[in-house]
């Protein structure tokens, strides 16, 4: 069955909604395809807040330095301007909308501090911010009315003439698989979380639309950034906000000592990230762990602060620890939380593919490099997830729709149910997916070495082999989840590659990239980014692009 839209998106997270619904506003006749329900999509799960330069004393350029800062100076430093110049307006358009945010004592928006911040300028929403900016986004595409395909999986880009025009989806409830034709495309489809184990991630965050637009012949940047958060829930990996440690709460050892004093004298436990999560690995290496784990201590903030500002990881300490958080420290550790890389795009989310664009977690502008500051995702995600919206549908107006159908449709179908056709042999989806996961954070994780590194794609080129055996023991068409699994351990096997490679290439030390080989910022060979672009069964082709600086000169990066 073929379905005729404007602008496709694919992905119902912020950016992906917030994409949908300004194309909508600019005329386009827009649908989002989505694998789960919109606001269970993983924008839900971001915690902390929002920055923006919106308080009094602070500046769009203070914002902007500390992000080019934070990134270890490999963001695009015009993408960051445009990104920390928009917030503002950004922010009062969601609370018009309806988000309610947290108020200070005197009425006005409150914030509170995060890592790597030169000041306070992080608008929240308790300890669900994220669902908070969700719900109310979701509520504006129904207004505007905006077609969503909720539950359909998408397995290819549609491409004509070298152009994208569409996908093709298979509707989850049905089995049924659709060709959804258009003028553009939009990926906002989230990250790749979980070909890492332990990761902050949701079961979902598969990496599918880094997979489709590679294979489309989108160039995929700096994709060896990889970031770990340092606080991580002991034993489940849920994320523990760094709101947290934005409340005041400390990093304690096993000699109950706050340890960042040694690593960030100036900026203890809101260092950056990359620094922050290092500190607590080499604590647990040099014997100071307990179990594998630091403590994050809030006792200090009292019962007020903790139930009324970080309710959601009191109750998650409580449910999955029976740990109050109130009474004693939690046991965290550093995790794999999100990726700064991902499909190259210009500053209106275009790649170098005709009427391909891209949004959010899933894209690199690039405004994170090497190091994301916390509270620029969701940031990101709105800013960029409407400039690519705007640019998409005003394409679409010129462009002619996709004549896309049956054709495209067959041999769709036929790779898919040459997959439900293979005979079990005994090699399992959830067991592989579980060895990558856990040989990426191993040999792809918070540090990395040559020895490594050539191990891990070694590696990666087994489990490739081992993925032709891997059988879906459910044959039937209905809800079969046993089938998409398998289609998304292929999109992490792409998404593990590319990291690896690019990982490979960079032979430095630089943010979220700890090369242990390499321990030092090399800014005269390395201040460039890398991009990896498919080319079938031979390896990608790499190439090399300045970063883009405007008035930021690279500096010795301190906390």
């Amino acid at each position: 069955m073929t379905h005729d839209h404007d602008v496709l998106v694919l992905g119902a997270g912020l950016a992906g909604m917030r994409a949908g619904l300004e194309a909508a506003r600019n005329g386009a006749n827009v649908a989002i395809v989505s694998k789960v329900h919109p606001i269970r999509s993983h924008s839900s799960a971001a915690q902390g807040g929002i920055n923006a330069a919106l308080g009094e004393g602070d500046t769009w350029e203070s914002h902007a330095f500390d992000t080019v800062k934070g990134s270890d100076y490999l963001a695009d430093q015009d993408a960051v301007e445009i990104m920390t110049q928009e917030a503002p307006r950004d922010i009062i358009e969601f609370e018009h909308m309806g988000v309610i945010f947290y108020r200070a004592p005197d009425g006005k928006l409150g914030t509170r501090a995060f890592g790597g911040a030169s000041q306070a300028r992080t608008y929240f929403v308790g300890d669900i911010t994220g669902q908070a900016l969700l719900v109310t986004l979701y509520d504006q595409i129904l207004k505007a009315g905006v077609k969503v395909y909720e539950e359909w999986f998408a397995t290819k880009l549609v491409m004509e003439n070298g152009a994208c025009r569409g996908l093709v989806a298979l509707e989850m409830l049905t089995g049924e698989l659709h060709v959804l034709r258009s003028k553009a495309v939009v990926v906002a489809s989230g990250g790749l979380g979980r070909l890492y184990e332990p990761s902050t991630n949701a079961l979902m965050c598969t990496g599918d639309g880094y997979s489709l637009a590679y294979r489309a012949g989108a160039p995929l940047m700096d994709m060896a950034m990889v970031q770990y958060h340092p606080t991580t829930l002991a034993g489940s990996g849920f994320l523990m906000t760094e709101a947290a440690r934005g409340e005041g709460a400390y990093l304690l050892n096993s000699e109950g000592d706050r340890f960042m004093k040694r690593y960030a004298p100036n900026k203890m436990e809101l260092a950056a990230r990359d620094v922050t999560s290092r500190a607590e690995a080499t604590e647990i290496a040099e014997g100071r762990g307990i179990n594998g784990n630091v403590l994050l201590d809030l006792r200090h903030l009292g019962p007020d602060v903790i139930l009324r500002k970080l309710p959601q990881i009191h109750e998650m300490a409580l449910d999955y620890l029976g740990i109050d958080m109130i009474k004693e420290p939690v046991p965290v550790r550093p995790g794999m939380h999100y990726q700064m890389g991902g499909i190259k795009t210009d500053v209106n989310g275009a790649t170098i593919v005709p009427g391909l664009y891209a949004a959010g977690e899933v894209a690199c502008v690039s405004v994170h490099g090497g190091n994301r500051l916390g509270a620029n995702s969701l940031l990101d995600t709105i800013v960029f997830g409407r400039r690519s919206g705007q640019a998409s549908a005003q394409y679409a107006a010129q462009t002619v729709r996709s004549t896309a159908g049956e054709d495209l449709l067959e041999a769709e179908q036929a790779r898919l149910q040459g997959l439900l056709d293979r005979p079990y042999t005994g090699e399992t989806c959830a067991g592989l997916r579980l060895e990558l996961a856990t040989m990426m954070d191993e040999k792809v994780g918070l540090y990395r070495s040559d020895a490594g590194l050539h191990e891990a794609l070694d590696k990666l080129r087994e489990f490739r082999r081992r993925y032709e055996n891997v059988a879906v023991g459910d044959k039937s068409r209905v809800f079969n989840q046993a089938l998409t699994f398998v289609l998304e351990l292929g999109y992490l096997l792409d998404c593990g590659e590319t990291i690896i490679r690019d990982a490979l290439i960079r032979k430095e030390s630089r943010g979220a990239h700890t090369h242990v080989d390499y321990p030092e910022r090399n800014d005269a060979d390395w201040m460039v980014h890398t991009l990896l672009t498919h080319r079938g069964a031979e390896d990608p082709e790499i190439a090399q692009l300045p970063v883009t600086i405007t008035r930021w000169k690279p500096e010795v990066r301190t906390y």
